[in-house]
């Protein structure tokens, strides 16, 4: 089976519907087109890897569809990153974009794919300070598309909001998705509560939105009740508190939960909408969800990356989590340290490094606390350095240089004695909680 570009498809069979907000899809296909040709000229060549250093937004759209149209690998990476993260993420890129691509390059014909074939190298903070690469597939992007769509449905007037980064798995599917259904991606740069509220509450608005525990609370605070043409709000990218959820019910907001992440190309489970408990749902039709003895939340299927995955095809989640006998899953926390905070992935270890480079901090240790709007928030504690004193504003603002801003904690205790610690060094961060 070959794939091949799904924006031509619908260019062809729905030109004149919106891909983006003002741009149809006969017209993005033609700068597609155009910009591959002028990537191609820039040395693109199949196989290669490109960063995208750009907003979400129609810039981003065409860059990457254009990429992907020469078979090359796309490596979105977040504009928001300090330099050094720029230049991790993008190490072995044959170029990276950071304006817009030009669509005055020579129409190029666009590589069929095979469903193994590399499409898009994303990276997620682990448990490491290293950001762990994952590597999806044509086939990867598919299936997950397919997945939602016999969850959620499909309606030919979809217009699915992202407000999240394309960085992320999350922003990226919402793009990919449209595009295979032939549908719209309403992409705004940014969160903007106001701004999201009136596009929901519009006549025209949204039918689907992707939201985070933050973003679905400060919508709710702004206002938002019975937005009238929204199907379902889906609800992931961490936990979300059931007060939460229970209060946008209460709101009119259809709230859908769902659980997944990078390597099982964004959703494994997800709830139908109208599904009124507080779970995460069932699994998509093709994908397996199992729980080990030790209660490690296990999926396997064509929508798990390779590069994820272990030799058996399986991806080790190391989330908890229990199946209820209609196999619907409900996940009860974390095996690994790291904190999920208003949906992003933080690395305590790469904070705490950030910290001790500081001259006024011996040691530091960072943790997760249970906050109602972040979902986690990211704490850390320090010992300064004999004689020193911590300077709580001056040491967010050091964090800033080195980190994206969701990384910086958002209160910093000082602790006169070390640091727990294991008999062979190893932090005890859950004494600190």
């Amino acid at each position: 089976m070959e794939i091949g570009c799904w924006v031509a498809r619908a260019a062809r069979s729905r030109p004149h519907v919106e891909a983006l907000q003002e741009l149809p899809y006969a017209e993005l296909d033609r700068r597609v087109a155009g910009a591959a040709g002028a990537l191609a000229a820039r040395g693109v060549r199949p196989g290669a890897r490109v960063g995208l250093l750009l907003p979400p937004g129609p810039d981003f759209a065409v860059a990457f569809w254009a990429v992907l149209r020469l078979g090359a690998t796309v490596v979105p990476v977040s504009p928001k990153l300090a330099a050094p993260e720029v230049a991790h993420q993008t190490d072995g890129c044959v170029l990276v974009v950071d304006e817009p691509v030009g669509d005055a390059g020579p129409r190029t014909p666009s590589v069929a794919h095979a469903p193994g074939d590399p499409a898009v190298l994303l990276h997620t903070s682990g448990t490491t300070s290293t950001p762990k690469p994952v590597l999806l597939s044509f086939g990867n992007l598919l299936w997950a598309a397919q997945g939602s769509a016999a969850a959620l449905g499909h309606p030919a007037d979809e217009r699915w909001l992202s407000a999240l980064p394309f960085n992320h798995v999350g922003g990226l599917s919402i793009l990919v998705r449209s595009a295979i259904a032939g549908t719209t991606a309403e992409v705004h740069d940014g969160f903007d509560a106001e701004r999201v509220t009136a596009r929901l509450h519009a006549p025209d608005g949204p039918t689907v939105i992707s939201v985070v525990a933050t973003t679905l609370s400060r919508l709710l605070d702004a206002g938002l009740h019975d937005p009238p043409r929204l199907r379902a709000a889906l609800a992931g990218g961490g936990p979300i508190p059931a007060v939460l959820v229970e209060r946008a019910r209460a709101a009119g907001v259809p709230v859908a939960q769902t659980y997944g992440m990078t390597e099982s190309t964004a959703m494994a489970t997800i709830q139908r909408p109208g599904d009124e408990q507080l779970d995460a749902g069932p699994p998509l039709f093709c994908t397996r969800v199992r729980i080990a003895q030790d209660e490690e939340i296990l999926v396997s299927g064509p929508t798990v990356s390779r590069s994820a995955a272990g030799p058996d095809g399986v991806l080790r989640t190391g989330d908890l989590g229990r199946l209820d006998p209609d196999g619907r899953l409900t996940v009860v926390g974390r095996k690994a340290d790291t904190i999920i905070s208003g949906g992003e992935n933080v690395a305590p270890a790469e904070v705490e490094a950030a910290l001790e480079r500081h001259p006024a901090v011996r040691e530091a240790a960072v943790h997760g606390r249970p906050d109602p709007e972040w979902g986690e928030a990211v704490v850390a504690t320090v010992v300064p350095q004999p004689g020193a004193t911590i300077d709580e504003q001056a040491l967010r603002e050091h964090c800033s240089s080195l980190l994206a801003r969701f990384k910086v904690p958002r209160a910093v205790v000082v602790r006169a004695q070390p640091l727990p610690r294991t008999p062979s060094g190893k932090l005890l961060r859950r004494e600190l909680h």
